[in-house]
């Protein structure tokens, strides 16, 4: 079970504690779910019932044990406890972290694109004829297609073609003719100098990584292969994942999706990326996937050591497992930087 999945179905708690009378509250649009906090326990943790205490006219430990019922209703959760003053903390059946790797796996690098077709949604992106506003209306409409909507892009000026062949640009509008029902004008702070001498890679970095009202770092150092360089880690945990791949081919086992120990951290930022990618869409912000990938790679690191076999020991169920849950890193790695036009290099 994903966050956001774990969120639908504590927002359906919520919903049969109302419709039942034993809460009267408006049902949130959203229940936040994150790893537990400090004194916490479990896989997850949501504050739902302090949002709701004060409209519920109840203490949040009293609306925590109402919802608390129902999510054990469920039979989803091994556990599910009420912690602190009001938290309640989810504990998974073994088997989910294994169905969430198997489900990336499976996805592939498509892995938080819709998989329901067109959304019902046109979207109209203007941008005027500046290399920043111009890469970022290209990764916006990779986003919004990626999430079934139609694009149609309007620029004002003329792009200079080095921009397509240089950076991967395309603003290129794509279908046939229809009306919007939705617009977005992009206007980020624009580039400082030409990002073209970075290339590629570095240059469509540069331009993204920034918040839009943050001005790009040009000349930058975004290829330097140091830890203290985002971009760096990003695709050096990504080259790590294929190594280990390569590696365990050659000791003879595979991955093989199962339940992984003390990775709480990675499979909830692996969990999280649909809705990150979703968001990023609907927010308009290139630069809230980009830290996500290097947060992603970040809990991603402290995993590798211990996917392959040490010495003399043999590959067991525990490496196929860890091994699988790193493949899946990398694939989310993949899929989010190709989401911004940047290469994922399977050798650093």
């Amino acid at each position: 079970m994903t966050p956001a999945e774990l969120s639908r179905t504590v927002l359906h708690a919520v919903r049969r504690a109302v419709d039942e009378g034993e809460l009267s509250v408006t049902v949130p649009e959203r229940a936040v779910v994150a790893p537990p906090g400090p004194g916490g326990c479990g896989d997850y943790a949501t504050n739902v019932a302090l949002q709701l205490a004060r409209a519920a006219g109840r203490p949040p430990r009293d609306v925590a044990e109402v919802l608390r019922a129902r999510l054990l209703d469920e039979q989803r959760f091994a556990d599910v406890v009420v912690t602190g003053p009001g938290f309640l903390n989810v504990s998974l059946h073994s088997t989910a972290s294994g169905d969430l790797v198997d489900e990336i796996l499976r996805r592939g690098r498509r892995y938080g694109h819709t998989a329901n077709g067109f959304s019902g949604i046109v979207l109209k992106i203007y941008c005027r004829a500046e290399v920043r506003a111009v890469v970022v209306t290209d990764v916006l409409a990779r986003l919004a297609r990626s999430q079934g909507d139609i694009v149609r892009v309007s620029c004002t000026g003329r792009p200079a073609p080095e921009w397509t062949s240089v950076l991967g640009a395309d603003i290129t509008t794509r279908g046939p003719r229809v009306l919007s029902d939705r617009s977005v004008t992009v206007d980020p702070v624009p580039a400082p100098l030409d990002p073209l001498p970075l290339g590629r890679d570095a240059a469509r970095w540069a331009l993204l990584h920034p918040a839009a009202h943050d001005r790009p770092k040009i000349p930058g150092d975004h290829l330097v292969q140091r830890e203290s360089n985002p971009l760096f880690r990003v695709r050096y945990a990504h080259a790590r994942t294929r190594a280990l791949l390569r590696n365990a081919a050659d000791l003879g086992f595979h991955p093989e999706p199962g339940p992984v120990s003390a990775a709480e951290a990675l499979l909830a930022v692996l969990g999280d990326h649909p809705r990150v990618v979703a968001a990023t869409a609907t927010q308009h912000t290139p630069d809230r996937l980009a830290r996500h990938l290097v947060t992603v790679a970040d809990a991603a690191m402290p995993l590798f050591p211990a996917v392959l076999p040490v010495g003399e020991e043999k590959p067991s169920a525990a490496h196929r497992a860890r091994l699988a849950l790193a493949e899946a890193a990398g694939t989310v790695l993949a899929g989010g930087l190709s989401l911004l036009g940047i290469d994922a290099p399977d050798h650093l």
